[in-house]
């Protein structure tokens, strides 16, 4: 080895040892670099862990301020003063409570029974429940599949295989709980992809993981739903009419046609109705409880009826029903003739109030001159499909359709009882806006009274009990949601004294004929003091 070859390895060695040297600094610079973004990005990693608890700790309390409240409260108080106190007080208020509601139940009802079960169910039910019950019912939304993964042999094809990574669910949030005496309704609100049709669609099985006879499902907002779970049936009981003789002082003009009491509903409260403006179509089968729908309304009205501000009519195809009190109508029929000639009657005078009023206003002032004419057609199905004379029945048919379409604004009002509610049998259905269904045989017929969507949102009038007379479904006019109702049972005792109430006079064994009668007599009770039945 020659001197020239030694100072070239001196070379290179001294190359890579400055080489080496730069490496080394490189490499310390970048640990610290790296230690130093380490150090940063824990840091963020804390802070954003901390800042997105926090927000969500915000949320939640703002969300239930009242729960917090209470827990704070609680806390700061076994805090300061110890357990003691608090385990007294607590027991001294659940005292003070359950006295409260054994005592008097309905104002405890009413002020803090409602609230503490709404607090409890929520938290010990439904937040805890609910997803589970809608992931079973299929209420959920699922996240999207991952892209597929192809394996690839150099040797062999192979097959496309599709890898899923199971992900939770997207469920429902609870929102709030309301708790009555009978129902309770939980506020959901819809994840990206669901629609309030898909709840309708499953009230029935919600009603089975609940446990309940009942749920109904009411659109809130677009975005939210109330999920209403009846718990308890106050419609179990029969309801008893007004007593008349709360109204012999009443007068005739200080009744309200249009907001008149008929029976309950299934929230506990008092169902009224309008008589005036509107028509009504009752459907049921035989023992449904038509007569009540049919014969409470009049009992309510009955100081109007007296003093000649209602005036009745009455189809009775069957000569049974409506005969028990026929002395109340002013007109009434039985065969397909006389019902003709009680329609006809009823349009002329629909004529004479258009001649009357017309151009000067919309709509004919109820008076004695211009009383509500209500029409009480019982077993329409009867007289316009089941006749054999066709003209007649159609002659019949196109009176009805007269009355329905004109008569709103002129003072007239037909409500019709039907058994069948096909379309043959009652050709004119769709003309009347509000419908009461009753007790029916299959769950078509609930489609044919109160629309397609009805049984979905909870109207199972098929599920009625043979026990439940009275006992419908009520939609149309403004009801957003099938409403339950039991109309105010009338026994054969009250109906005559409906009629010694109106007509003044008891009733007597004389017959009668079965044609056109004289109007309610009017009495002197114009100025009696009394209030809206």
């Amino acid at each position: 080895m020659n001197s020239q070859t030694l100072l070239q390895l001196l070379a290179a060695g001294g190359v890579v040892a400055v080489v080496v040297w730069v490496l080394n600094k490189i490499g310390k610079a970048l640990a610290s670099v790296l230690e130093a973004l380490a150090t940063v990005a824990m840091v963020l990693v804390a802070l954003w862990l901390m800042v997105k608890t926090s927000y969500r700790a915000v949320r939640l309390v703002v969300a239930h301020w009242r729960t917090s409240l209470c827990a704070a409260f609680l806390t700061a108080w076994t805090w300061w003063w110890g357990w003691l106190p608090v385990l007294v007080t607590a027991v001294a208020v659940v005292g003070v409570l359950a006295l409260w509601r054994w005592r008097h139940r309905t104002s405890f009802e009413a002020r803090p029974g409602r609230w503490l079960r709404s607090w409890w169910l929520r938290w010990t039910v439904y937040a805890r429940r609910l997803p589970g019950w809608l992931r079973a019912c299929g209420l959920t939304v699922r996240d999207g599949e991952r892209p597929v993964v192809v394996a690839v042999n150099p040797l062999g094809r192979s097959k496309v295989q599709r890898q899923v990574k199971p992900r939770a669910d997207q469920v429902p949030r609870v929102l709030g709980v309301r708790s009555g005496t009978s129902w309770d309704e939980v506020r959901v609100r819809l994840v990206p992809g669901q629609k309030p049709e898909d709840f309708d669609e499953s009230a029935r099985a919600l009603a089975v993981a609940r446990g309940v006879a009942r749920c109904q499902v009411r659109e809130l907002q677009p975005q939210v739903v109330s999920i209403d779970f009846q718990r308890r049936n106050l419609l179990a009981e029969t309801v008893s009419c007004l007593d008349l003789a709360g109204l012999v002082d009443v007068a005739g003009g200080e009744i309200d046609l249009r907001r008149v009491w008929s029976g309950r509903t299934d929230y506990g409260t008092d169902w009224h109705q309008s008589l005036q403006g509107s028509h009504t179509l009752h459907a049921g089968v035989t023992g449904a409880g038509k007569g009540a729908q049919m014969w409470c309304p009049l009992v309510s009205i009955a100081p109007a009826i007296r003093d000649g501000f209602v005036r009745l009519s009455g189809i009775d195809p069957k000569g049974m029903e409506l005969a028990y009190g026929r002395r109340i109508f002013a007109r009434y029929a039985v065969t397909g003739k006389d019902a003709l000639g009680l329609l006809d009657d009823l349009i002329e005078g629909a004529e004479q109030r258009k001649k009357a009023f017309a151009g000067r206003l919309r709509s004919v002032p109820i008076s004695r001159e211009y009383p509500l004419e209500i029409v009480e057609f019982d077993e329409i199905g009867a007289l316009i499909r089941y006749i054999g004379d066709r003209k007649l029945r159609e002659a019949i048919t196109e009176r009805v359709a007269l009355l329905t379409t004109q008569g709103r604004a002129l003072g007239y009002t037909v409500r019709g009882y039907v058994q069948e509610p096909t379309k043959d049998t009652v050709p004119v259905r769709e003309l009347f806006p509000r419908r009461i269904c009753l007790r029916v045989a299959t769950k078509s017929h609930v489609a044919m009274v109160l629309g397609d969507q009805a049984y979905d949102r909870g109207a199972w009038a098929n599920r009625i009990g043979e026990t439940e007379p009275g006992v419908g479904y009520l939609f149309g006019e403004g009801i957003r949601e099938p409403l339950r109702v039991r109309g105010g049972w009338v026994p054969d005792e009250t109906i005559k004294e409906l009629e010694t109430f109106v007509t003044g006079s008891p009733a007597t064994d004389r017959a009668g004929t079965v044609h056109t009668f004289p109007g309610p007599r009017t009495t002197r009770r114009d100025n009696a003091p009394g209030g809206v039945a």
